[in-house]
């Protein structure tokens, strides 16, 4: 029997350059049950981006008000914008019953464990050597050797809280990580508590014993 399930909140986090995005990019193709978390910005929109589908993009007297009323599950200020999680959106897709694939950093998943732990499953992807992460930056070709020394400092202090997470995944390969995340989220999908209607299943199993 398939019960009305509650989605699953996954996050997933990294250093730049451990697989974090390419492992989620693999895990949306593959799975239409899982949709993507869409975060509201002051920041202006950029000519190639979608309203409602790269982000919500707001005003900052909108965007604080949301603050204000709780609106936001978790907020984030980078280079003088503002960035956050609607609370109703989230809130909408695990009634549905779809699992929310997050891409947020350490302080992020901090913010989101205080208002949403019970729905959450979380995992830190890590490199298999920082001279391979450094590789990997360097392969993408995108940013300067100063940016690549930052990112790989940056490392060091999110790795400080691998500790915070459900899993831990070391990203030798990605086809292999894929398939690792790909059961984490099955066994979440899977916890008693996430079966809606599983209570009264085991009452109607229950009332068939009686009436025999």
């Amino acid at each position: 029997m398939d019960f009305q399930r509650r989605g699953v909140m996954l996050v997933i986090a990294s250093p730049s350059g451990a697989g974090k995005s390419s492992i989620s990019r693999s895990l949306f193709g593959a799975d239409p049950n899982i949709k993507l978390s869409v975060s509201v910005t002051t920041r202006a929109r950029r000519t190639d981006e979608v309203h409602g589908k790269h982000y919500y993009f707001i005003d900052v007297p909108t965007y604080q008000k949301m603050q204000r009323d709780g609106e936001l599950l978790e907020s984030a200020e980078v280079h003088g914008n503002y960035y956050g999680t609607p609370r109703a959106q989230v809130e909408e897709q695990l009634a549905a019953g779809n699992d929310i694939l997050f891409d947020i950093d350490y302080q992020g998943t901090l913010q989101l464990y205080e208002k949403c732990r019970a729905d959450m499953v979380t995992v830190f992807i890590l490199p298999p050597s920082i001279k391979e992460l450094r590789a990997r930056l360097e392969r993408r070709a995108q940013d300067s050797v100063g940016t690549i020394e930052k990112r790989l400092r940056n490392a060091r202090i999110e790795m400080e809280h691998f500790d915070e997470y459900d899993y831990v995944i070391v990203n030798r390969d990605l086809e292999e990580s894929v398939a690792r995340v790909r059961a984490i989220l099955a066994s979440a999908r899977l916890k008693r508590e996430r079966q809606v209607n599983l209570p009264s299943f085991v009452k109607d199993l229950q009332s068939q014993i009686d009436s025999l």
